[in-house]
């Protein structure tokens, strides 16, 4: 499937109801525009519960330092006092203990003013929380709140939207362990959309393998036994193949179904026959109604959803056999060595010339002599 190769899934920090979407599925934003309000009521009186308590805080602060200055003349009259031997002992160490004490109440407040502080900053990015921006640019392709939900933030982060860059899309596509082991990166590859298929000129898209994931999209189910033990027996193991596309055109959309393609070889400029007209020296003629086809110049590139040779290497020839339609009307059967195969086509070594014509199938007639296809 396709997926967008950047995205963001964008979700809720604060518990609270949606007051306003300012989006909808397929809105392009910019990065920083405002794209959610959450209900600030809760955190809006937090907030000003805290200014008003470090408010509370700072004005016992000036008190408790005009209450420290006036500690500190009664001592140093007391010291005074003592020298001349006008005062006793007694009243110099309790101003000295008065103006100790009123130097550690202040430090205790400025303490309580920095907790107050870094609690009312907390609770400023909560109330900030409540307007939800576009963390980069790009299209809503998601949107799983409305307008009047309410959002519990409590336990997890419940998700609102989804934004996604769709300029290039990443196909994660699944190659079956029994050919995974041909599958790196580089190797070429394309594939076509589903609803492109059908068309004989659909388009293809053309790139190669970015990443190989080291382990299956799902790990295998531990069985008890018995008919789910044979289960998982028997479940094919497959692993993700990664690989980016252009998107500029904006033709692929998230979730499309792409028909993917490795090409693990490849020859340009020989001889292409359909597969249609090839058979193994052993086994029987293909069923009639096969469409006919000469041996001519064509491109032709091994592919499949699983991985053959290797990019770069070449291809193994192999021996089939092919019916051709001489010039006199007989029809030959002819040893052909193929190398490179596409799903429809083969490509020639030897065995046919360019312009030869291949019977593709065999229907005998109601009556009289048997006809053949071209």
């Amino acid at each position: 499937t396709l997926q967008p190769r950047r995205y963001v899934d964008v979700g809720a920090q604060v518990s609270g109801q949606i007051t306003r979407l300012h989006v909808q599925p397929g809105t392009e934003v910019k990065k920083g525009q405002l794209l959610v309000e959450i209900d600030p009521s809760v955190q809006q009186a937090t907030v000003d519960g805290a200014r008003a308590a470090l408010a509370g805080l700072r004005a016992q602060l000036a008190e408790q330092q005009a209450q420290y200055r006036l500690a500190q003349q009664q001592q140093a009259r007391q010291q005074q006092m003592e020298r001349e031997g006008a005062t006793r002992l007694e009243d110099l160490q309790t101003a000295e203990a008065a103006l100790a004490s009123a130097a550690a109440r202040i430090d205790h407040l400025k303490a309580q003013i920095d907790q107050t502080q870094a609690s009312l900053k907390a609770d400023e990015a909560r109330l900030g929380y409540t307007r939800i921006y576009a963390p980069m640019a790009g299209t809503v392709v998601a949107l799983e709140a409305r307008e009047g939900q309410t959002l519990n933030a409590t336990y997890q982060t419940p998700n609102i939207l989804r934004v996604a860059d769709l300029s290039t899309m990443t196909v994660w596509t699944e190659v079956s362990e029994a050919d995974i082991r041909r599958v790196r990166a580089g190797l070429p590859v394309y594939f076509t959309t589903l609803g492109g298929q059908a068309d004989a000129a659909a388009r293809r898209w053309r790139s190669t393998v970015r990443q190989v994931l080291p382990a299956p999209p799902t790990p295998e189910a531990k069985a008890a036994g018995g008919a789910n033990a044979q289960a998982a027996a028997s479940k094919a193991v497959s692993y993700t193949v990664l690989f980016d596309v252009d998107n500029a055109d904006g033709e692929l959309m998230p979730q499309m179904t792409a028909q993917t393609s490795f090409v693990t070889a490849q020859a340009q400029g020989v001889i292409a026959v359909p597969l249609s007209a090839l058979a193994s020296p052993t086994s029987p003629a293909r069923p009639a109604g096969g469409k006919a086809a000469g041996g001519k110049a064509a491109d032709a590139e091994g592919d499949g959803d699983s991985a053959g040779a290797g990019a770069g290497e070449k291809a193994a020839a192999a021996t089939h056999s092919a019916r051709v339609l001489r010039a006199d009307g007989v029809v030959e059967q002819r040893a052909v060595v193929v190398a490179v195969k596409s799903r429809h086509l083969a490509e020639v070594r030897s065995g046919l010339q360019e312009g030869e014509q291949l019977v593709t199938g065999e229907r005998p007639a109601r009556s009289g002599p048997q006809r053949f296809k071209l």
